[in-house]
């Protein structure tokens, strides 16, 4: 066995707890003595013990000599848990192997140095690619302190998302849906614009066949303040909801889907909510990852204003035609091609009947 084949493990295993970390990253963490894995763990939420404590716990004197594999630098400071690099230290492993560096400023390097000041053999970048990948949410938000957006759409081959009618229900495949939830199951927040609430009323929760998923944050872009407090998001009670509005949102309003109890966000002077405004705010408030789901205009806006960071397009093989039926992505437009949202590492998978088009932003270097 190589390094890379126990860091595949350690990968493994934080994938175990996608989606229950935030702000937290995904970590794994195996232990290795005379060619053997004596121990494993994972961190399971934020404020809980980290991977590499479970591992150590486990462990107990097999870590005296032993190797570390974790994917990524072990912690160096004190926050919801101690040092975990002072804890490694401490229990004897005589060599660690990371998969990738932390940028968090609070550690960025300071995990390492504590492991190789006690005398610990440390090798970094061990499939560091891998390692970045699965904490691409983490790694965006802890040093851009900025949600990482995801933009969502399922429409059909003729790029529709809803007949001239309006209706909609449904585009994409059972299959394609499940796809989704499992993703809403991941993310923090799920976002959409006051006309998919007007025209759907959705719960936007996580509904999932064979467990009880998490359901992420409701955040709706409402300028005027006009959800209707009838709505599911104010009365369900299923989880929380976030409602942005401008100066400009009649304060009786503003009021009274307060008492109904949402958190009222006031972003912008109007008429329309600064979308900047509103990722720094869900940025503060530790809502790591985004998953916008509706609203052509709010879906453009964010395009943009460069605040989307990766595409998910569901293409259903149906042609629905239609001058008037929507399309996922509305608004002004870009005038010229030049001006266009670009993708890098597009990819293209098939779940169920359709095709799953996926790809990040690809945006100038700053």
């Amino acid at each position: 066995m190589t390094d890379e084949d126990y860091m595949r493990q350690a990968l493994a295993l934080a994938r175990n707890a996608v989606g229950r970390t935030s702000p937290n990253p995904l970590v794994g963490a195996v232990i290795v003595r005379d060619g053997h894995v004596v121990a494993a763990g994972w961190h399971r939420q934020a404020g809980t013990p980290h991977a590499e404590i479970h591992a150590l716990r486990m462990a107990g004197e097999l870590a005296q000599g032993a190797t570390l594999y974790v994917t990524l630098e072990p912690c160096a400071h004190y926050g919801r848990t101690g040092p975990c690099a002072k804890a490694v230290a401490e229990a004897g492993i005589r060599r660690v192997v990371i998969g990738m560096g932390d940028p968090n400023p609070l550690v960025a390097g300071k995990g390492i140095k504590i492991l190789q000041d006690a005398g610990i053999e440390v090798k970094c970048g061990v499939l560091e690619a891998e390692c970045r990948q699965l904490n691409e949410v983490f790694l965006h938000w802890i040093t851009q302190q900025l949600p990482f957006v995801i933009f969502k759409t399922a429409m059909t081959l003729d790029g529709k998302i809803a007949t001239h009618t309006g209706a909609s229900q449904w585009i994409s495949s059972p299959e394609s849906r499940h796809y989704v939830h499992e993703l809403r199951d991941r993310v923090d927040g799920i976002l959409v614009g006051i006309g998919t609430v007007l025209h759907d009323d959705p719960s936007l929760t996580t509904r999932l066949p064979d467990r009880v998923g998490k359901n992420p944050v409701r955040i709706v872009v409402d300028s005027l303040a006009r959800t209707p407090l009838q709505a599911k998001l104010l009365t369900d009670g299923l989880a929380p909801t976030i409602i942005a509005v401008t100066a400009q949102a009649p304060a009786d309003r503003v009021q009274a889907m307060r008492q109904a109890g949402a958190t009222v966000l006031t972003v912008g002077d109007g008429p329309e909510v600064d979308l900047s405004q509103l990722m720094q705010l869900l940025g503060q408030r530790e809502i790591c990852s985004l998953l916008v789901e509706g609203g052509g205009s709010v879906a453009f806006s964010l395009l943009q204003a460069g605040l989307v960071d990766k595409v998910l397009a569901f293409v259903a093989p149906k042609i629905i035609g239609g001058r008037e039926a929507l399309t996922p992505v509305e608004g002004a437009g870009f005038a010229q091609l030049d001006e266009a949202v670009n993708l890098r590492d597009f990819q293209a998978q098939s779940i169920g009947p359709d095709i799953l088009l996926s790809g990040y932003v690809a945006k100038a270097q700053k």
